[in-house]
């Protein structure tokens, strides 16, 4: 749920471009296809589905939800959707492989629910050398083994990488074929009913380190800006609302997650959102700009990238500064 792309990808499809017209909420022409997947970060965009407030601040949204993360990352490369939730460091792999995406929000960031899961017996990221670790190769579970074996002093060679969609690794993981796993909630779940696991590792001990975000097309921020600033305000509406109405969000995106209320609450804590004032500050301070040339930096020395791309024009602060 959360992939670098291996080859060149396809020229981003333009969204027609129709004037705006008036200056208040009413209905926009144009439609913007929103892609999400389960991760707890960005399910509230099911709850702006079903409690209409895309319609409220005027957007036509065509939201699909993706049970592949990486397939909502190619959507977005190919230009399938306009708009997609996803983290920092796959859409510096996006970017990198030449296709022109923006950086128009930060929904939360990572703290506990990216975690690297061990069978019983093994208590560290240490005890993991010579091991089967099951990850889905380029995405974020597996960047966070590679920041976690680096703290360890250890390299991606020191364990047996089997490479595998998330899904599928944690259900390896939870019928017992390889000894550890790297996934995300709601994934963890799956992969702690294993008896004797537990997280020997996770985002919470690599603080802002994986930030999520809404990304658009470069073209869609150019063309159809208002159409994004009805999304970002969106986005914060619907935020106040589940501040508001814990029991019925959590129902809601417990549904979409597949799980239970029980277990999506103790998502809770492993998730951050980020304010609009935190969302202006972390625009407005650079340091976005400065977080992402550190992932870029440390997805190039451990081999995630070739290179390391060009992050000019990744963020585009104007949304979170109209809020």
């Amino acid at each position: 749920m959360r992939s670098r792309l291996l080859a060149a990808l396809m020229s981003v499809i333009g969204l027609l471009a129709v004037p705006a017209c008036g200056s208040g909420p009413g209905p926009a022409p144009g439609k913007i296809k929103l892609g999400f997947s389960a991760w707890p970060g960005w399910l509230p965009w099911q709850v702006a589905e079903e409690r209409g407030f895309f319609k409220m601040n005027g957007v036509n949204v065509e939201l699909q939800y993706f049970d592949s993360y990486t397939d909502s990352l190619t959507a977005l490369s190919t230009g399938a959707i306009d708009a997609n939730s996803q983290t920092l460091n796959d859409t510096i792999a996006s970017v990198s492989s030449g296709v022109r995406q923006t950086i128009v929000l930060v929904n939360d960031t990572s703290t506990g629910n990216d975690q690297i899961i061990a069978r019983d017996g093994i208590t560290s990221v240490t005890d993991l050398k010579g091991k089967r670790v099951a990850v889905e190769k380029g995405t974020v579970d597996h960047y966070l083994l590679l920041l976690a074996l680096n703290r360890a002093k250890l390299q991606e060679g020191d364990v047996q990488l089997v490479s595998t969609l998330t899904d599928s690794a944690a259900a390896a993981f939870a019928a017992g074929h390889v000894d550890a796993v790297g996934a995300f909630a709601p994934h963890t779940t799956t992969a702690l009913s294993r008896p004797g696991s537990g997280a020997v590792t996770s985002s919470a001990e690599f603080p802002m380190l994986i930030p999520d975000h809404l990304v658009v097309r470069s073209e869609l921020a150019r063309i159809r800006p208002d159409l994004v600033q009805r999304l970002v305000n969106t986005w914060f509406e619907t935020l106040a609302w589940i501040e508001h109405n814990p029991d019925e969000a959590i129902s809601i995106m417990a549904r979409r997650a597949g799980v239970s209320t029980l277990a999506y609450r103790a998502y809770q804590p492993g998730t951050t959102f980020l304010t609009k004032q935190e969302n202006q500050e972390a625009f407005g301070t650079r340091t976005l700009h400065y977080r992402a040339g550190q992932v870029a930096d440390f997805m190039v020395d451990t081999g995630l990238l070739p290179d390391r791309p060009s992050l000019d024009g990744l963020f585009d602060d104007q949304f979170v500064k109209a809020l």
